[in-house]
């Protein structure tokens, strides 16, 4: 199997999410209203899978060991829009959930702003996938041995590996932090 096939299998699940995200966008504009749930599932999704696990493996892996090889100017101008791309996709996130937070504060305009960054998202990822799907991915492998790739492979397996610890971690982290700050603030 080589490196790009579970990448390529992670993207059929971010195309479902987005699919979803695309719905909600429709609701939300018919409705007038947010499903709080949804979104805290959809930041958590981005966040968790298309991004830290799966634009993980990509910059922290792929991306890192292509940088060492000498890349034709198509390729390293189309990674360098790649990795654009996944930062727009975390400037989003992070927007969205600062609008869904003064959404829950009463600022009604708020509604245009989740809009705004949901109908981004289902406006990026489509062609990001694309993009690295058709385009680069299978390209990409071209720069590697067989032994490289096989490596690589064993590397994005490691790395999954850990996620839950770390996603489990981070979470236990900052629930033992805001109790610190709660603690302090009684005086404690």
């Amino acid at each position: 199997m080589m490196p790009i096939a579970p990448l390529m299998i992670e993207h059929r699940l971010i195309e479902r999410m987005i699919t979803l995200v695309k719905e909600q966008l429709r609701e939300i504009k018919e409705t007038g209203t947010l499903d709080l749930l949804f979104i805290d599932a959809a930041v958590d999704f981005m966040r968790t899978y298309a991004d830290r696990t799966h634009h993980g493996k990509e910059e922290d892996i792929l991306f890192r060991d292509l940088s060492e090889k000498y890349l034709s100017r198509e390729h390293r101008m189309t990674m360098g829009e790649l990795i654009q791309e996944h930062n727009f996709a975390r400037n989003t996130v992070s927007k969205l959930v600062s609008a869904k937070e003064s959404y829950l504060k009463g600022d009604d305009g708020a509604i245009n702003d989740v809009l705004s960054c949901l109908g981004d998202l289902v406006e990026l990822y489509p062609h990001h996938i694309e993009k690295e799907d058709k385009h680069f991915f299978i390209p990409s492998m071209s720069y590697f041995s067989e032994g490289e790739k096989d490596d690589m492979l064993k590397e994005f397996w490691d790395f999954d590996r850990k996620m839950i610890h770390e996603k489990y971690g981070s979470i236990v982290k900052k629930l033992e932090d805001e109790k610190l700050k709660k603690d302090e603030e009684a005086g404690e």
